[in-house]
């Protein structure tokens, strides 16, 4: 059976290899001798992404017997137990024994479908000659699995929704551009920002992307947190979740959310509400940015600005008129995170609020304020005086976002 099953699965990755596949922006980390982690919410393109990986390979000339694709979302596959994953292996080994004494690759899609995964990675990765790349769309699951049984032998990639830089069909923009050519990058980072990035949808007509965006998110809702946190209150998580994608680039407050749950007659606790919220985080649908300060109690006891993982999605869940101000808010902030850079946000003493603190991996830091209509001039104003009173109490570099520097500011970022 398990044998068959296999051979089925290879002669479909055949078919899938004759496609064509959308090529990301995304390189791996050239590192050697770890298993390579892929997160990030489904409909991303992470199993195109495996795909192109394995394209490569086998056009570079590694040999199809030492390659095995499994995608856990396959029902075939479903319910499979540690010791049916491990089963599995070995029979690939059976089927071509001569990879035991050769490097195999192994790409195992959506793995944190079988239970006790790391173990079986674990095993085979310290005892084989193998590269393993897997995929999961549970950032905390993941890791805590990885933390507890893969310390120091894996390393971790996010996947996102299409950047702007990835759009199809997209020109390319230089970071200083003439008038001309600032216009027309106008009308289509003003397209980006209203369709989003999820691949699927980007050439469907309107209703149409707005159903399958919505028809994402119940996937997330039932697979990825009713299914994997035995969730029963399924009227709470999408009251949530319409209500962070509501309050995008914005702050939202536990204290506030938990008095309107409770003045509609729905009794729900604090820490149900967080639980919840950090369920939402974990399947990459919306984050929560902390105030900055170097006192825990203050950080913990303000309330937090959330942003969506994409505009589409917002815009999918939203019927009133759009605040392009906060879409593009929440495109920096996507974009910020893409880089890896880690966020808050800052309120100066007299209280005026600046949208990014960003830290990179060696410490250094910069102020960002998003801008988007800059041909206000009051707006324009209030921004840059509450960016330049920050940078005076902070001692730090900031700079303004507005829609015509977001390409320059965005390169300028990969290089600090």
């Amino acid at each position: 059976m398990m044998r068959e099953l296999i051979l089925t699965l290879k002669d479909e990755l055949k078919e899938k290899l004759y496609r064509d596949i959308w090529r990301r922006n995304i390189v791996l980390p050239r590192v050697e001798d770890k298993i390579h982690v892929i997160t990030g919410m489904r409909r991303t393109g992470k199993s195109f992404f495996l795909i192109g990986l394995i394209k490569d390979l086998l056009q570079d000339g590694l040999e199809e017997t030492k390659v095995l694709y499994v995608n856990f979302e396959d029902d075939r596959l479903l319910p499979m137990k540690q010791l049916e994953f491990a089963r599995l292996i070995e029979t690939f080994y059976e089927l071509y024994p001569e990879n035991h004494q050769k490097e195999c690759y192994f790409f195992f899609d959506e793995i944190q479908n079988i239970e006790g995964w790391q173990t079986v990675i674990r095993r085979i990765f310290d005892s084989k000659k193998v590269k393993i790349f897997i995929t999961g769309s549970s950032a905390k699951m993941l890791s805590r699995e990885i933390a507890t049984s893969l310390r120091g032998r894996s390393i971790n990639t996010e996947m996102w929704p299409l950047d702007f830089f990835e759009y199809p069909n997209r020109k390319i923009y230089p970071a200083e551009m003439s008038k001309m050519v600032s216009d027309q990058f106008q009308k289509d980072f003003h397209e980006y920002m209203l369709k989003g990035g999820f691949p699927e949808v980007i050439f469907y007509e309107p209703s149409a992307r707005v159903r399958v965006l919505q028809d994402y998110v119940e996937i997330v809702v039932f697979r990825d947190i009713i299914e994997r946190y035995n969730v029963s209150n399924i009227t709470l998580i999408k009251y949530l979740i319409k209500t962070i994608l509501h309050s995008a680039s914005r702050q939202i407050s536990i204290h506030k959310l938990y008095n309107d749950l409770k003045s509609q007659g729905i009794k729900v606790g604090k820490n149900t509400l967080y639980e919840y919220i950090g369920y939402i985080e974990d399947c990459y649908l919306a984050f929560m940015v902390p105030i900055y300060s170097e006192s825990i109690r203050t950080v913990q006891s303000n309330p937090k600005k959330v942003y969506a993982i994409d505009t589409g999605l917002i815009k999918a869940f939203t019927l009133k008129k759009e605040d392009y101000g906060n879409l593009f808010e929440n495109i920096v902030y996507i974009g910020l995170r893409r880089l890896g850079y880690e966020i808050s946000f800052y309120l100066t003493k007299e209280r005026y609020e600046v949208d990014f603190l960003v830290k990179d991996i060696f410490g250094n830091r910069k102020l960002f304020q998003v801008c988007y209509d800059i041909k206000d001039k009051n707006t324009f104003h209030r921004e840059q005086r509450a960016l330049d009173v920050a940078k005076k109490e902070l001692s730090l570099e900031g700079e303004i976002v507005t829609p015509f520097n977001y390409v320059k500011v965005m390169e300028s970022l990969k290089k600090m």
